[in-house]
């Protein structure tokens, strides 16, 4: 469950980037994030990984209140969630493999169940024959999918997504949006920030839209609501 209470976040520049959110996302949820470009939603994001913290207010994420986490216990809340970004960040000198199991391996996981898990997420993104290859060999299309693997490795309770389509085709983002379906029929959390029009109009789901740093529409199975 993510929970924001009266969030409030101001740059040092005098910037207000979220103004007063109060909104709750249950387990299970997919949830679009819409909006004009510098409406906020980059920041409400990066708050749920900690990238960002809140000027004011409580943000709870299964039961950690973010406002309040020591910045060395954050790596060990992100053990837990799984983030998939629009420039995919995958470390270049790693195999599909390797990259996957990076994330295994910071936490000591066992290399039998790493072997495992990571054919097992691998198998789910269509890659398993490219375990081999490196990231400079792969469209941007595979490249995503290796950074949706990566993400979910860990079985985590909530997957935050922000434009994970932005950097790719018109079908690439729907094999990748079908990545997406299938993770939260599953059980997990999905947030995903997207400028994405058709892809919110088609596949149903919450739809969040912020302006100028507040929450103006929440809508179960809403459409996107701006002009592409």
């Amino acid at each position: 469950m993510i929970e924001l209470l009266e969030v409030y976040k101001k740059y040092p520049n005098g910037v207000t980037a979220i103004n007063g959110i109060d909104v709750r996302i249950n387990q299970g949820e997919f949830v679009y994030v819409v909006g004009p470009s510098g409406a906020g939603k980059s920041t409400f994001i990066k708050m749920m990984y900690r990238e960002e913290v809140p000027s004011s207010g409580t943000i709870t994420m299964n039961g950690v209140n973010l406002a309040k986490l020591k910045m060395k216990k954050v790596p060990l809340y992100r053990r837990n969630l799984g983030v998939v970004f629009q420039d995919f960040k995958l470390l270049p000198s790693l195999t599909v493999y390797e990259n996957v199991a990076f994330a295994l391996e910071v936490i000591e996981a066992q290399p039998k169940f790493i072997r495992k898990r990571v054919m097992e997420v691998l198998d789910l993104v269509g890659l398993k024959h490219k375990i081999k290859m490196l990231p400079t060999e792969l469209s941007g299309g595979e490249q995503q999918r290796v950074s949706i693997a990566r993400s979910i490795v860990n079985s985590p309770k909530v997957v935050i997504a922000d434009e994970p389509t932005g950097n790719l085709d018109p079908e690439t983002s729907w094999e990748i949006m079908n990545i997406f379906e299938e993770i939260n029929t599953r059980g997990t959390t999905i947030v995903m920030a997207t400028h994405n029009r058709e892809i919110v109009n088609t596949l149903k789901h919450r739809v969040i839209a912020i302006e100028g740093g507040k929450i103006v529409r929440d809508e179960q199975r809403g459409d996107y609501g701006y002009e592409s």
